[in-house]
């Protein structure tokens, strides 16, 4: 261990001109969740703390500042769906984070195209190359280590469809790097992209040994 290292306690601050948090847990992916209002509004937002938690049933999930209109939707209705950001889209993507007013919908401003879900009342974006559509499993307040409760919403769904361009299947698999994904880092705009060129492939000491 470096003897050189700034260490600090998060409730008294980190010391820094921005939070690293973000930089270090990261790259993250980004979820960009399409909702809808019992009565039909569209919603459209990324979320940076957002990835998938289990296999089978594949479960998703995504993390709220505060009960904002994607988690009332989605508590609503029980359905949402997740459309991969890629670098394509990213300017799209970012600008569907705008804050309007709620039932102004984000695909129009975000310039994007709403195409019905087949296994829930909710719109995908068709650009995306990538959708999942989500059944709500639960939504969970966090809380502190003292057991506060935090202005934090936990929102988990299961993946009962899932859309895939045909480009991105290569003899069946999935190819992680053509489909341009882009990840949330660490400031107040800084993505990275995913490029084959830095991919590198490891085994598990259990694969090995069969």
């Amino acid at each position: 261990m470096s003897s050189s290292r700034h260490t600090y306690q998060p409730r008294l601050g980190h010391g820094l001109p921005h939070d690293p948090l973000n930089a270090i847990i990261g790259p993250r992916p980004i979820g960009w969740i399409s909702s809808q209002s019992a009565s039909g509004e569209r919603n459209l937002a990324p979320y940076s703390f957002f990835n998938c938690f289990n296999y089978k049933p594949p479960i998703i999930g995504f993390s709220s500042q505060g009960w904002k209109d994607s988690v009332a939707n989605i508590v609503e209705t029980g359905e949402f769906v997740w459309n991969l950001a890629t670098r394509e889209l990213a300017v799209a993507m970012n600008e569907s984070s705008a804050s309007l007013p709620r039932g102004e919908d984000e695909f129009a401003f975000s310039g994007v195209t709403p195409i019905p879900g087949t296994q829930v009342a909710v719109s995908m974006v068709a650009e995306s190359p990538v959708n999942f559509e989500c059944k709500l499993t639960q939504v969970i307040q966090l809380q502190d280590a003292d057991g506060g409760k935090l202005e934090q919403w936990l929102v988990l769904g299961e993946a009962v469809a899932i859309h895939i361009d045909h480009k991105l299947l290569e003899n069946g698999i999935y190819q992680t790097a053509k489909a341009n994904p882009i990840l949330r880092a660490g400031g107040p705009s800084a993505y990275y992209a995913i490029s084959d060129d830095l991919r590198f492939d490891l085994v598990r000491p259990d694969a090995r040994q069969s």
